[in-house]
This record gives C-alpha cells, sequence and structure tokens, in this order.
C-alpha cells in the first residue's frame, strides 16, 4: 500500500460560543491542512498529485478569508448584521481543530481513501483524524 500526502492552507476567523478562555473572541488562524490518502498503484502512480492538490485547495479556498461561524451560535440580528458585511461560511460543528480536522477527511473521503488528517491551528498546534 502506498500514501500520498499534500497540504493547503486557508486564512479565516473564528470563535468558541459558550467556551471560557480566549478562543471565545473573534480571533483568526492560518489553519494548514495536512491530507494522506492510501492506495495501490495503478499504471505507475496512485493519483496525480496535481488533482489531489487541487481538491483539497478547493475545500480550503471555500473558507479562505471569511469568518466560520457555528450554526446557532449567534443571536439572529447579530448573524444577519454580519452577513451583510462579511463573507461568512456556516458549519454544523463547533470550529476546532479536531472538527475540521474530521470535516475535511469526511469531505476527501467523497473521492478518495483517507487515511488521515491533519490540521494546524498554529505553527505547533495540530489536531489528527483518522478513522
Amino acid at each position: 500500500m502506498y500514501l500520498l500526502e499534500t497540504e493547503a492552507a486557508f486564512d479565516a476567523a473564528h470563535f468558541l460560543s459558550n467556551y471560557n478562555g480566549k478562543c471565545k473572541n473573534i480571533h483568526g488562524h492560518r489553519w494548514r491542512v495536512i491530507a494522506t490518502i492510501k492506495g495501490e498503484v495503478m499504471d505507475g502512480m496512485l493519483v496525480d498529485f496535481n488533482i489531489f492538490k487541487k481538491d483539497l485547495k478547493a475545500i480550503c479556498d471555500y473558507f479562505d478569508h471569511t469568518f466560520i461561524v457555528e450554526v446557532g451560535s449567534l443571536e439572529s440580528d447579530i448573524y444577519d448584521r454580519l452577513c451583510e458585511l462579511f463573507e461568512i461560511r456556516d458549519v454544523d460543528f463547533r470550529t476546532t481543530a479536531e472538527n475540521f480536522s474530521k470535516y475535511f477527511f469526511d469531505e476527501l473521503s467523497k473521492k478518495y481513501d483517507v487515511e488521515s488528517v491533519c490540521v494546524y491551528e498554529t505553527p505547533t498546534n495540530k489536531a489528527v483524524y483518522r478513522k
């Protein structure tokens, strides 16, 4: 079995609702995503790296330079006003590195046999999801 790995990144803001710490405030990260897929080689390669990287980048680009908001975490009037001013991306999970690693894993699994996804929230803090 072979493992292939690629990475992409995006810049986005978020906050953690119902959290008693600094991350309850809106703040941003340079989210770095490293995806590893597995499989057997056919015709000399598992998959073209350009295609694999493009697929990961497309997911990252969806979030790039946005404000990522967990559904239901803001009062509706505040949420509506923010939507008028900023590009909002709604997600149905708490916006932690752990949950993002599973989100990226699930999205890539629609096309690939994913081994793991690692999401760096900072240069030294990461979460890894694997089945």
